[in-house]
């Protein structure tokens, strides 16, 4: 287990490094000049020349990235062009509010999906398989944003049992705010973990050793929870992985649509201000964070496959 956890971290090191090359010379490709941009149409060329010698801008290529690497080791971020503020103060608030909607979602997905998948595979091709089958098929049809927009309307404008946009004072709150955004969010993976987890359910009910416990006597809640289940959720952890990741990249368009201050909506707002130094540093956190989600699901992996803990 050691040996394979070691291996999974040692080929993770090297793409984290040039993921950070890539992400660097993405961001000086993008069209403008970041000294241009802050300083306005009326500034003088001397003014630009000033700026850009004063944020390193006119180095050669490899020390810029020497110097980004370096102020990286550090934990200097920069500071933001549009808040004149240090992005490493800004980010704390900011990626809590993002991860609270990223785990909120998955929780609401996995207590949609896995009830759902349970009662289907119970009752295989029966009705109550089938409702659950075509019900959820729907989602998929549906784009987030325009959930999004159809659920702010109808739960927050005309019913007013949610807030409309905010994030809240506390957890309960917290909870109440982002419910809808969440939903959103997680209601596309639900329908996919739901299928997918119903399936490998099915699967496992007519292998060997599940007949040779139900010959045993043991009931069909014993048999479904101890023997059936566990087995079955091999596929649904790398399925919940990739979601996640999918999730923090959603995140953007979600947290535009309800007004929510994390690092989706910072990442917009970013963009459209040119400031370049937090959008290097929002593509550099989303970019590692997928790396840091993968990596965790191939150690959790493990735990529910002996096959790679005895390799």
């Amino acid at each position: 287990m050691l040996r394979y956890a070691l291996g999974r971290i040692g080929q993770t090191v090297p793409i984290a490094l040039l993921v950070t090359i890539l992400i660097f010379l993405l961001i000086k490709l993008v069209p403008g000049d970041p000294a241009s941009a802050i300083l306005g149409d009326r500034a003088t060329d001397a003014s630009v020349a000033a700026l850009r010698h004063q944020w390193g801008l006119d180095r050669p290529i490899w020390e810029q990235y020497a110097v980004y690497m370096r102020n990286l080791a550090t934990g200097n971020l920069g500071t933001s062009l549009r808040y004149q503020s240090p992005v490493a103060d800004m980010l704390p608030a900011r990626t809590s509010v993002t991860f609270f909607l990223v785990v909120y979602s998955l929780v609401l997905s996995v207590a949609i999906a896995v009830p759902l998948a349970l009662v289907a595979a119970a009752y295989r091709d029966r009705w109550p398989d089938q409702v659950i089958r075509a019900s959820m098929a729907l989602p998929l049809a549906a784009p987030a944003f325009w959930v999004g927009i159809l659920l702010l309307i109808v739960f927050s404008l005309k019913l007013r049992l949610f807030p409309a946009d905010g994030y809240g004072g506390g957890f309960a709150d917290h909870v109440r705010h982002l419910f809808l955004p969440a939903l959103t969010l997680s209601y596309a993976f639900a329908s996919v973990l739901c299928r997918n987890l119903r399936s490998s359910l099915v699967d496992v009910l007519q292998t060997t050793y599940v007949d040779f416990a139900r010959a045993k006597g043991l009931r069909r809640r014993v048999v479904l929870f101890r023997h059936v289940f566990r087995a079955a959720l091999l596929p649904a952890v790398t399925l919940i992985g990739v979601r996640l990741t999918y999730a923090i990249g959603g995140s953007v368009v979600i947290e535009t649509v309800f007004a929510i201050p994390g690092l989706g909506s910072w990442m917009v707002d970013s963009i459209l201000a040119r400031d370049y130094v937090v959008v290097q540093t929002l593509t550099l956190m989303f970019a590692l964070g997928t790396m840091l989600i993968n990596l965790a699901t191939d150690l959790i992996y493990p735990l529910f496959d002996p096959r790679l803990r005895m390799g």
